[in-house]
This record gives C-alpha cells, sequence and structure tokens, in this order.
C-alpha cells in the first residue's frame, strides 16, 4: 500500500511542469485592438475641435474684421453706381466778371467687350477700325488705342474734357461707320479761365479730375467742388444691369460759387504797367503788385509777373521757356512751381525804407518825437556800433554826402538812414517789437490766399545795437509783401489794423442763397492823430521829398521809397525796389505796393527812380477809374483851352466823319475802298472819349477796311514836352501829358507795335531833390 502511494508535492512538481510545456512564450510586446482604436478617436477628436476652433476664428474675423468690407464687395457686385458729378462753382470779380467757369464737355469711354464678333477676323477688323477712327479724331496713340480697345476691362477711357466739335465729329464717324454701341458719350466739365493770364497767381488752376491744385482754387477747393450724387441700380450674375429694377437716385450737390474782392478793372490796369515795369527795369526776379482798400482790408487787386495762362498751365511762359529744356525732370517741376507761385505771400523779402513808416509811427505814437522838431537828427553819411567782437560797424546812409540836421519829416522826405537808426535806439527793441506784433508782422494775415508764408525776425533777446539799427529802416527782417501793405493800410485807415479780405461772398447755386464774408478789424494799432500825421509826412515825401516820382496831377498822394540790398550770403538776389502809396490822404481810399526784384536797367536799383513813375502810372488810371474826386482838372502843362475831345464818328459816312474832325482841329487820315460819301466809318483810332491837343491824328476806317498795328513806339525818355510831340507826330502818333518836366515813363514801351493815331501817355516829372 505505501509502494503505491506517491507524495502529494511531487505530484504537483510534475503536474506543473507538464503544463508549462504548453504554454506559448511571445517575445514582442502585447497591444490590444481595442487600445488601437481608442488612440485613433482621441486624434480624431482633436483635429476636429482644431479645425472646429478654427472655423469659429475664421468666422469671427470674416464677420467683425472684414465684416463692413465684404459688405461693401457684396454690394458693388451687385449694383451699379453712376456717379452724378457736381459742377465746380464759378469764380467772380468784385463787379461780376466770370474769372473761372466751369463749362459743359465730354468724356468718352468704351466697352470692349461690345466689341467682339463671332468671327474671329471680323473681330480683329472691327477692333482695328474702331482703333483708327478714335486715334484720328482724338489725336492719340494708335496703338495705345487698340490695347484700350482689345482690353478686356469691362470700361476704358478713351478721352476727357472733350469739346464739342470733337464729339460731333465722332458721332458722324460712328454714324458712317455703323458702330451705334460700345462708345460712350457722358457729360462731363472743364475748367475754362476766360481772361487767361489774368491774375493767374490768385486765382490758381485745376488737374483733369476738377480738383483745385493752386491758388484760390486749391485753398477754396471743398467750398467750389461740391458733393457728387450717384444713381443705385441692381445687376445680375452676368455682370448687367437688371431690366426695370428699383432705382435709388441721389442728387449732386453743386460747388458754390466765390465772388472775390478783386476788380478785374483795377487787376488789368496794374498787371499791364506791371509787365512794363519788369521786362524796362530788366528785373530777373520779377515782380508784384498789391492795391488795397485800407477800410475794408479788400485786395482789389494782385498781380506777379511773369504770370502764366491759366488753361494751360503746365505750358512754360516766355520767360521760363529759356531755359526749361536744358533743365533736368527735378528741375522742370521747381521752376513750374515758382511761376505758379504768388510772391505777393509766398515770399518774405526785407522791405527796406519803406518800412521807416512803421518806424515813423511807433515814434509818434509813444511820444518819443514830434513830425517837425527842428534839429532832431543829424546825418554824418554813418552810423557806427560795435559788434561781438568789439570791432566798430560802420553803417552808411544811402546818400554819399550827408544829411545834417533834420526833423523827422525831413528824415522820412530824405530817406536818412542815419536818421532813422538813431530813433529806432531811442523807441528800443522790446517798445518796436510790441508794435510789430500790433501791426500783425509776427503773423500771416488769414487772407484766405494760397500758400500765405510767415515773417522772420530776429528773437528779441538776440536783438543787439546793429540789430536794432538795420530794423529800424527796414533790413535784415523778412516779411510778406501783403504783410507789408496792411501794416501800411493800418496806418492809413486812422490805425485801425484790418485783416485782407480776398472772397467777397460765397453763392449757394443749388439755392441762391448768398453767405457774405464779412471784413474783420483785428486791432486799433495806432490813434487816428497819429495816423494823421504819419499820412502829411507821407504826403511830404511827394512833394518835396524823394518819392516825387509817384505824383499824380490832381490827386493828394503820400508815399515812401524802399531800397534793401541783399545780405553777403545771398548777393545774387540783388537789390529789391519798392514803393508804397496812399491817396488820398484825407479819407484814403487805395494803397499801393509795387515791388520790383533785381532791378538791373538803365534807372537803377532805386525804389524811388524805379518803382515810384510805375506807381504814379498806376493810381493815375485807378483813382479816376474808383471815382476818387480830382482837385483840379487836366494839368496845366497840356494847356486845357487846347485840349479836345475826340468824338464818336463811327457809323457816320467817312466823308461826314472827316469834316466833323477837321472842323474840331483834328487832322485825319483814312483807310477807304469805296466811296468816302456812302461807306461807313467802322472803327478809328484813337477810340472816342480821350482828350488830345489840337492838330492831332485821327485815323479812321471805312467798311471793309481793318485797323492795322504797323506803327513802332519811339523812347521819349528823358524828352521835354515838344521834343516829344514832335517825335510822335512823326509816326502818325498822338501824345497824352501827365505832369510837366521830362519824360520818366511812358504806357507803351520803345520797339511796341501799335496802329496809327494811337495815342500814347507820358509821365513828366522834375529833376529830384532832398527835402529842405
Amino acid at each position: 500500500m505505501d509502494n503505491k502511494k506517491r507524495s502529494p508535492k511531487k505530484q504537483t512538481s510534475k503536474n506543473r511542469k507538464s503544463s508549462n510545456k504548453n504554454v506559448i512564450k511571445i517575445k514582442s510586446s502585447f497591444e490590444s485592438k481595442n487600445f488601437i482604436y481608442t488612440k485613433k478617436l482621441r486624434v480624431t477628436l482633436i483635429v476636429t475641435m482644431i479645425i472646429f476652433i478654427l472655423l469659429i476664428c475664421r468666422i469671427g474675423f470674416l464677420q467683425f474684421v472684414q465684416g463692413s468690407s465684404l459688405k461693401e464687395m457684396a454690394y458693388n457686385q451687385q449694383t451699379i453706381n453712376q456717379i452724378i458729378s457736381p459742377k465746380r462753382g464759378n469764380i467772380y470779380d468784385s463787379t461780376g466778371k466770370a474769372l473761372a467757369i466751369s463749362a459743359q464737355v465730354d468724356t468718352i469711354t468704351i466697352n470692349p467687350a461690345k466689341f467682339k464678333k463671332d468671327d474671329e477676323d471680323e473681330t480683329t477688323k472691327l477692333q482695328e477700325k474702331v482703333a483708327k477712327g478714335l486715334s484720328e479724331i482724338f489725336e492719340l496713340d494708335y496703338n495705345e488705342t487698340l490695347a484700350k480697345v482689345q482690353s478686356e476691362s469691362q470700361v476704358e477711357t478713351i478721352a476727357k474734357k472733350v469739346e464739342q466739335d470733337k464729339v460731333d465729329k465722332l458721332q458722324e464717324w460712328m454714324e458712317e461707320n455703323d458702330v451705334s454701341v460700345g462708345i460712350n458719350i457722358d457729360e462731363d466739365t472743364k475748367r475754362y479761365y476766360p481772361y487767361e493770364t489774368v491774375a493767374s497767381a490768385v486765382i490758381g488752376f485745376c488737374g483733369n479730375d476738377n480738383q483745385g491744385l493752386s491758388g484760390i482754387e486749391s485753398k477754396w477747393d471743398s467750398v467750389l467742388t461740391g458733393t457728387p450724387g450717384k444713381i443705385v441700380s441692381s445687376k445680375g450674375s452676368d455682370q448687367q444691369e437688371i431690366p426695370d429694377a428699383e432705382e435709388t437716385y441721389i442728387s449732386a450737390e453743386n460747388g458754390s460759387n466765390l465772388t472775390l474782392t478783386i476788380d478785374l478793372n483795377i487787376q488789368t490796369i496794374i498787371e499791364k504797367y506791371l509787365k512794363q515795369a519788369v521786362e524796362e527795369n530788366e528785373c530777373s526776379r520779377g515782380g508784384n503788385v498789391i492795391v488795397m482798400d485800407p477800410n475794408t482790408g479788400d485786395i482789389l487787386g494782385m498781380a506777379c509777373y511773369p504770370n502764366y495762362n491759366l488753361n494751360d498751365p503746365y505750358t512754360p511762359n516766355e520767360v521760363l521757356a529759356k531755359t526749361y529744356d536744358s533743365m533736368t525732370s527735378e528741375g522742370k517741376n521747381e521752376a513750374l512751381y515758382k511761376m505758379w507761385a504768388n510772391k505777393s505771400v509766398s515770399e518774405t523779402y526785407e522791405p527796406g525804407s519803406t518800412f521807416k513808416v512803421i518806424t515813423s509811427a511807433i515814434a509818434l505814437e509813444e511820444g518819443i518825437t514830434g513830425t517837425d522838431v527842428d534839429n532832431d537828427f543829424t546825418c554824418i553819411g554813418y552810423e557806427e556800433f560795435p559788434d561781438v567782437s568789439n570791432k566798430t560797424i560802420k553803417i552808411k546812409c544811402w546818400r554819399a554826402t550827408p544829411h545834417g540836421k533834420q526833423t523827422l519829416r525831413q528824415a522820412l522826405c530824405n530817406s536818412c538812414n542815419p536818421a532813422f537808426m538813431q530813433l529806432g535806439a531811442r523807441i528800443g527793441a522790446p517798445t518796436l517789437y510790441k508794435y510789430y506784433e500790433a501791426f500783425g508782422l509776427f503773423n500771416t494775415t488769414n487772407s484766405g490766399l494760397y500758400g500765405e508764408q510767415n515773417s522772420i525776425f530776429h528773437n528779441l533777446d538776440n536783438v543787439g545795437p546793429v540789430e536794432l539799427a538795420t530794423m529800424s529802416f527796414g533790413q535784415r527782417l523778412n516779411i510778406t509783401p501783403l504783410q507789408m501793405i496792411t501794416a501800411i493800410s493800418a496806418v492809413a485807415n486812422d490805425g485801425i489794423l484790418m485783416q485782407p479780405r480776398i472772397v467777397k461772398s460765397l453763392t449757394n447755386t443749388d439755392t441762391g442763397a448768398v453767405t457774405e464774408i464779412p471784413t474783420k478789424q483785428v486791432r486799433q494799432v495806432i490813434s487816428k492823430e497819429t495816423s494823421e500825421e504819419v499820412k502829411s509826412m507821407m504826403e511830404s515825401v511827394v512833394t518835396i521829398g524823394t518819392g516825387k516820382h509817384a505824383a499824380v496831377s490832381g490827386y493828394s498822394i503820400g508815399g515812401k521809397t524802399g531800397t534793401s540790398e541783399p545780405t553777403e550770403a545771398n548777393k545774387d538776389e540783388g537789390y529789391v525796389a519798392s514803393y508804397v502809396a496812399i491817396s488820398p490822404i484825407e479819407d484814403t481810399r487805395v494803397v499801393l505796393l509795387l515791388t520790383l526784384y533785381d532791378p538791373k536797367g538803365p534807372n537803377g536799383h532805386q525804389g524811388g527812380q524805379v518803382a515810384g513813375p510805375v506807381v504814379s502810372q498806376m493810381l493815375s488810371e485807378i483813382l479816376p477809374y474808383l471815382g476818387v474826386p480830382s482837385d483840379t482838372t487836366e494839368t496845366e502843362s497840356t494847356s486845357s483851352s487846347n485840349l479836345v475831345l475826340v468824338p464818336d464818328v463811327r457809323n457816320k459816312t467817312v466823308a461826314e466823319a472827316e469834316k466833323l474832325l477837321k472842323d474840331a482841329g483834328f487832322r485825319v487820315k483814312t483807310y477807304v475802298d469805296g466811296d468816302a460819301n456812302t461807306l461807313l466809318v467802322s472803327d478809328q483810332t484813337p477810340k472816342p472819349g480821350i482828350s488830345l491837343r489840337k492838330d492831332s491824328l485821327i485815323v479812321l476806317y471805312g467798311e471793309g477796311s481793318s485797323v492795322s498795328t504797323s506803327v513802332t513806339v519811339p523812347n521819349l525818355k528823358n524828352m521835354n514836352a515838344s521834343e516829344a510831340i514832335a517825335t510822335l507826330k512823326e509816326q502818325n502818333l498822338n501824345i497824352s501829358i501827365d505832369g510837366s518836366g521830362i519824360v520818366i515813363t511812358q504806357d507803351y514801351l520803345e520797339g511796341e507795335q501799335v496802329p496809327e493815331g494811337t495815342a500814347i501817355r507820358v509821365t513828366m516829372k522834375q529833376t529830384l531833390t532832398d527835402a529842405h
């Protein structure tokens, strides 16, 4: 029994070994398929969430960042906007004459898709025919026009601002060539300037898009332009307008008209004489002139020369054309900008002795001196001052011979620099600067003119004896001509400073409502008593001083000459000759400032000699035009009893007119092609209304005969009356004399061509002397 039994422990061990033999060992790691699926789901979920987040971000970006622009794009894709251009406002002078107008013109556009046929050859022929016709009518390059005709664009612009004659030719061509679609003629406007060069620096001009680029056109562009309107309609997916769709019409608001303070008659007067002055005195840097009403600040005239044609502003004027082609592109651009500039406000200058009027007014207002205090100033020919290095600087008077003892009136009449240096030292820099600011010399005038610059003065802390001395007679300080005439106008206007005004009123062209731009009184600078004293001294400058050349027979004129020399660093700029005048002395109506830059002609560079006579010519026409009463009738030097008023003989028979003129004491020359007893006079030279000496020549033209301009004007300078009369008589010309003495100016320059019988107006003056 014992032999049959086995130990349980041994049995278990044996069985274990037997079981282990059936186990298969796996050397690689074990992974469940369920685990794999779970991991894939996790990745998929993460990717999905990322995409979802990105989509939300994108939607948010489109909604909140690009929403408005996308909405606008969708609107543009679904609608057709036809812009209605507003009409630009016109610009008028103070008398109602149009200086700038917007005329009706047309813009020519094409739709290239309309020139495509089913057959490729037919398409090419049609496109070439259209390109040829358009290029010939509008004088365009054929290849460039053909490229537009073959373009894939919906619309191509062929020509802008097209005149009616070109439109008529286009319409005829379209009819002849059976082209009824694809060419569009759309209404547009074009800016015109009826007087071309008149007031060019003031008015300025517009670009092709009718936007103002300079002058009043730019400064007042927002007022002149108006607001565009539009017609909104719907279009389908084919980008064509949906018929009978609802349209929205938004009318355009046209620009307002501007009425300027400038008077065209005064403007043409000053431009005529300014041109003569610049050319005769060989002013390499041109000149400018301003006429102002001191009571209102109104600018009655403002001119610069050389000027330019407003209808063709990118073409150089005669002066610039001489060197334009040799310039670089950058140089050409700079030269054009300079040509367009209004020197009256855009450039500063040293006013010279005209500034002595301001110094005199300050001294009188402060009670530092009187107008006629004997031996108040002493001129030994110069004044000496220490400079920063303790060296002595000698500042001389303009005249080699000293003026000696003088009153303030005499010092102003003699334009004595040492006297005003002494006066400046008495006043002191702080007081001078207080009044400079009161006269508006430290700020722009807010005139409404384009490109106005400000003055340049020394800082008060840097004003030493030399700076104080030079400022007292108007040197080493820089102001604009407009600032200068505004300050002088305050002196002439009982001491009241007025803000310059160039725009008088605005007219709403849609409603007709007129908005006046009010005059603005800035401040009282000096008393009325001081104003009267200064004006009295200015009158003496013209009657007994260096300003005699500006006198006008029959009118009280006050004036002051100015001659400023360039600094050492700017010697190439040359002298500036100027003259400021007021008239009449009591109840002043006109202040005129003439500035000539770098005169090099035979008359020299002194303001009295160069600018004075020109001022006289201008005022001799401006004052009568404004209705300023004359103290006397025609100058006695011409003997009023010997003057005869030229009658109007036009539309009378030639024979009748000839007898009438001869009975009045005139000589007569006729140009008649036919019977003088039946032919009527179509024109006469000179025109009726002028008073001429007996024995003057009247030239008559019968019907069918035209006025010829074949007589050359001679040089009358420095001749006496009898010499000038004889010289003109030899040329079949007449004379109109103002003043006595010798001829200093003539209204037609030597060498000009004029019709026979033309009256040449001359201004005669006595030889200048100093005040005593």
